[in-house]
């Protein structure tokens, strides 16, 4: 099924029949992406008298409870109540879900504190003002092992706040990025990349987004792509996520 797509005055199209999911499964047990000390993902049948809710124990249907930290057991939409100090939900603040994407690879330098960190100079080189809406980084070097990476303590790669700064100048309003966070693991609650991203609080950008923990196979090319995020209806600033990309191709008028 192919449908049309329209950013800045030029058409595109979208084949929906070969999508290409960037979340990472949310798996029980320890074989799983986690940061920030979360606990890890639980499935848990229902019990009350007789009745067990899995069919694998003799139950008559599936019925679980999940015990999840959406943002530590992996990929995640978060709005700017992640980090305000009034609240703002996710549903609210998401409230359209196709965008014009561009997806670029890098990799993240090292500073002089030992830290790697994505810098302004970098995205300056790979995109310009009013190029997309949304923002897929893809750090490097990629393999699957980002799928179960265990990244507490680990300090992993974050994003420059003037980089941040400068996704804003080129209109980005939702970026999305493979490592745990946009700010380094432990940084005495300073948040300067999110407060950068989202403008906060001087003139909050309360429809922005913030998508952390996916995973781009390598054979998903950089370039131009119709995005979709996907998110469950809870109540809260964040929500496990699917972020889904179509390829675009140019839109000819049949004759």
């Amino acid at each position: 099924m192919h449908i049309q797509f329209q950013y800045q005055n030029q058409t595109f199209q979208a084949d929906l029949d070969q999508p290409l999911d960037l979340s990472i499964l949310l798996r029980a047990g320890f074989d799983q992406v986690n940061c920030f000390w979360a606990p890890p993902v639980e499935y848990d049948p229902v019990r009350a008298g007789d009745f067990v809710g899995s069919t694998a124990l003799g139950g008559p249907v599936n019925f679980f409870n999940i015990k999840v930290n959406p943002h530590g057991n992996g990929t995640h939409t978060e709005c700017v109540g992640h980090i305000a100090k009034t609240p703002y939900m996710l549903g609210d603040c998401l409230r359209t879900y196709h965008f014009y994407a561009k997806l670029v690879s890098i990799y993240p330098q090292k500073i002089e504190n030992g830290d790697r960190v994505i810098l302004r100079d970098q995205l300056e080189a790979l995109l310009q003002p009013g190029e997309a809406q949304a923002l897929v980084l893809r750090t490097l070097p990629n393999d699957a092992l980002k799928q179960r990476t265990q990244y507490s303590g680990a300090n992993p790669p974050y994003l420059h706040h003037a980089a941040a700064e400068y996704l804003v100048e080129c209109g980005i309003e939702h970026l999305l990025l493979d490592l745990p966070s946009v700010d380094r693991e432990e940084d005495g609650g300073l948040l300067l990349a999110h407060k950068a991203f989202w403008q906060y609080p001087a003139a909050t950008r309360a429809h922005s987004t913030i998508t952390e923990l996916i995973f781009v196979p390598n054979e998903v090319r950089d370039g131009y792509y119709l995005l979709n995020i996907q998110t469950a209806s809870f109540d809260l600033d964040v929500s496990p996520s699917k972020p889904v990309l179509y390829a675009l191709q140019p839109y000819s008028t049949p004759l």
